[in-house]
Formats: C-alpha cells, structure tokens, sequence
C-alpha cells in the first residue's frame, strides 16, 4: 500500500511512500529526451519529454512507480488490488499497458490539461510486461502546479476525477475516497470550543484537541484522510529545505513502520522508502526505511539529450552524523 500527495509553497512538490514487504531493487532512474520508448501497441517513440522518477529497470526498460518530467508533471500509480481492470485492445482507442502508462503521458505531456486529453483516448489493456512480470493492479494520480486528477481503470470503463486534495492513497475507488473526508469536516487545529451541553465544565486538557477523531491506523482510508488533513493544513517557508522538510514530515504521517502491519509468514509491510520531486527544477529527493538522511539526484545534471538511461540504486543504508 502507498500514499501519494502534492505540497505548494513557492514551488510545486510531488512524491509518494512506496509500502510493501519487500524491495524490487528500486532505482532512480533519469530518462533523457532520446531514449527509445517501445510501446506494445504504438510503436517506438525515440523523441519525448525527459522525466526523471523511482523504476525497477527490467530489460533496460524503466518501470516507472512514480516519475516527474522536464515540463513539470508528475505522475504516480498506486496499488488498487480488487477494483483495477484492464481491456483487451480497442482499434479506436490508443492501446497502452498499465506499465507504459507513466512514460506515455509524461513523454507528451507538459500539463494535466494536455494529460486528460490523452486519456480521453486511452484504453488500458492486458498485456503484461512479460511472464515473470505480470501487471500490477493500479490507479494513478497526475498533477502539475495548477491542477491534480485521479485516474481508474474499471470494469465500467476508464474514469477521470478532479482531485481537489492532492492525495491518493490505495483502496477504495477515488470518489469514496473523497466523500469519506465528510466524516471529518468537524476538525480543526486550534482547540475547540465546549459544545457538549450547557452548565458542564469540561476541561481541554492537551494541546490538539482539535484534531479528535482523526484515524490513525494504516488502512488506505485512514491514511487518504490522516494526510489530507496533514497536507492541507501544513505549513512551512517558501525556501527549498524549509519546503522538502515539511514534505517529508507529512508523509511521515502516514508511514509504515515494521511489525504493525503484519501479512503472515513473517512478512511485514513498511514504507521501503519515500519519494519528493520539485516539479520545477526536476530534482528528485528521497530517504528509505533504514536510511532516514534524504538523498537528491538532479536530472539536469544528466545529458537530457541522450538516449541511455541514468541510474542511481538507492542508498538503504543508514547514515548517522558522528557530531562528537
């Protein structure tokens, strides 16, 4: 399970939490203007907008989790187990697998305005990357500094939604996702008045009070409200660190730590790592669950003009600052 979310203060922030029991062997992956993009069913593509993101790089070919590209898109697809559903092909659509999904906006596209009008045309179909790989249940959330939406493939067809709060989370579908933050439209941060009942003194006696009946626990549901609620009250400066902090600690709300979510056979989920881009300058920050110091690659320190991939695997070790 993942959460993924935007932030804006002077710039435009993206990223996610990758949830899950173990590592693909995950690396940042920079891919320059001329790498040749095979698409199943629309032929090779050798000329696009470069992106640099998260990908588990098989057969030279980077599986985007989440990217962001040289214009300032991002785009993130999140696990939607038992609600994803895939076609078979469409000859008037434009036939795109799940797994081709992220570069084929992302190589086109320098708005979620241009995005939605390509998935207008889209149909998603079953094809797998290859045996060994077969396609991961997902739903996805594109964003850029003015607009985010959400975007699920079904059994009812191909849906798009507005996304007013900038957050996605796992399961259920996205519209009851949103309707379920009515439950919490009485939170606040500053500590509430007594409203319980004339001629009883009740004692505010801690700080956040205001907060009551936030969830805390680890179900999707939860987190989509525990981070939206997190994410829209944020504040922070307007610099680069003050802005990449702030980012890290609201979803450091929601992260997953080992024990708590257990799936048997001694398998654990935990947030593997956490992913913040700024979209503007298309610099990707990131820190994983055994090493909390955050790690930035700069995709325009790489030869955008190139046609190879640049690859950085990420660093999982802990790092700790000896001061003394």
């Amino acid at each position: 399970m993942c959460t993924a979310a935007t932030y804006k203060t002077k710039d435009f922030y993206f990223g996610r939490t990758f949830d899950y029991e173990f590592s693909y062997g995950e690396e940042v992956v920079v891919t320059p203007r001329n790498y040749p993009f095979d698409f199943r069913r629309k032929g090779s593509v050798s000329s696009h907008f470069a992106m640099i993101g998260t990908a588990f790089v098989a057969q030279d070919y980077p599986l985007y989790y989440e990217a962001v590209n040289e214009k300032g898109l991002g785009m993130a697809g999140l696990n939607f187990e038992g609600n994803a559903h895939y076609f078979e092909e469409d000859q008037e659509k434009d036939n795109i697998t799940p797994f081709e999904f992220i570069p084929w906006i992302l190589g086109q596209c320098s708005s979620v305005k241009e995005a939605r009008r390509l998935v207008e045309k889209i149909n998603l179909v079953n094809i797998s990357f290859s045996e060994k790989l077969p396609l991961s249940p997902l739903h996805w959330i594109i964003a850029d500094s003015d607009e985010v939406i959400t975007v699920e493939s079904v059994r009812e067809g191909l849906k798009v939604y507005d996304n007013p709060v900038g957050v996605l989370t796992n399961n259920p579908p996205f519209d009851k996702q949103l309707f379920s933050l009515n439950n919490y439209r009485h939170l606040r941060t500053d500590t509430p008045e007594n409203s319980f009942g004339s001629g009883l003194e009740l004692d505010a006696y801690s700080r956040g009070m205001g907060g009551m009946g936030l969830p805390g626990d680890l179900s999707s549901q939860s987190r989509f409200a525990k981070v939206a609620f997190t994410k829209m009250n944020s504040l922070s400066a307007d610099d680069e660190m003050s802005s990449v902090s702030q980012f890290f600690h609201i979803l450091e709300s929601v992260a997953q730590q080992r024990g708590l979510c257990n799936l048997g056979d001694n398998k654990y989920e935990i947030t593997i790592y956490t992913s913040c881009y700024n979209t503007r300058t298309g610099v990707q920050y990131y820190n994983c669950y055994d090493n909390h110091r955050i790690s930035k690659v700069d995709m325009h320190r790489e030869d955008l003009n190139g046609s190879s991939l640049a690859r950085y695997p990420l660093i999982t070790e802990e790092q700790i600052y000896e001061q003394n």
